[in-house]
């Protein structure tokens, strides 16, 4: 699939807004504790990912229902749905310059996950820091892609191949909305449209 980035500026992708705040010095602070001196961004990029993949419990896995969405919310209070999770992931990456977008698959509802261009590459590699559990084993590569799910398409499933660089507001809507995990469920966005 070839993912389009929306916007051409690349540093938009570095940039904070109110979910990805990797200006907060919670984030600052994980990123310099996952911050090793040797292997570079790809090190880093790496621990980021399984931080967040392993450390960061999915909501819906452990039935929490505290609904999280800003980056240094889902870091402090350990926990998030995949969107949520994402945002944590691209703060993580952004605190430490590394490009990451945010980007969607649409199965029975929407699923998040995000993109980064790590230093030298020419392309974007999509990462998916969800969480395994029994049939989902996700990892992060960049020699082809390891993520949760597979879209099938004869079930109207897909992957979006725009490359955003804030949460996209369908998904932002929904997660501010919710005052809990069991409504966030029944009110999960179906399609980006």
């Amino acid at each position: 699939m070839q993912l389009i980035q929306r916007n051409p500026d690349l540093s938009a992708y570095l940039a904070a807004d109110e979910a990805i705040d990797h200006d907060h010095p919670l984030v600052r602070e994980t990123a310099a504790r996952l911050r090793t001196t040797e292997g570079g961004a790809y090190a880093y990029a790496k621990a980021a990912y399984e931080f967040v993949r392993d450390e960061i419990p999915h909501s819906c896995d452990t039935g929490d229902q505290r609904v999280t969405w800003r980056a240094s919310d889902v870091i402090g209070q350990r926990t998030g749905i995949c969107y949520a999770k994402s945002h944590a992931l691209a703060a993580l990456l952004r605190a430490e310059s590394i490009p990451t977008a945010l980007c969607y698959q649409e199965f029975d509802v929407v699923h998040g996950l995000v993109a980064i261009r790590l230093p030298g590459r020419e392309r974007w590699d999509r990462q998916d820091a969800r969480g395994n559990k029994p049939g989902v084993d996700a990892h992060f590569s960049l020699d082809g892609e390891r993520l949760a799910f597979a879209p099938e398409p004869q079930f109207d499933e897909k992957d979006h191949p725009v490359l955003f660089e804030a949460p996209h507001p369908v998904v932002l809507r929904a997660l501010r909305a919710a005052p809990d995990l069991d409504h966030l469920v029944r009110t999960l966005p179906t399609t980006l449209c």
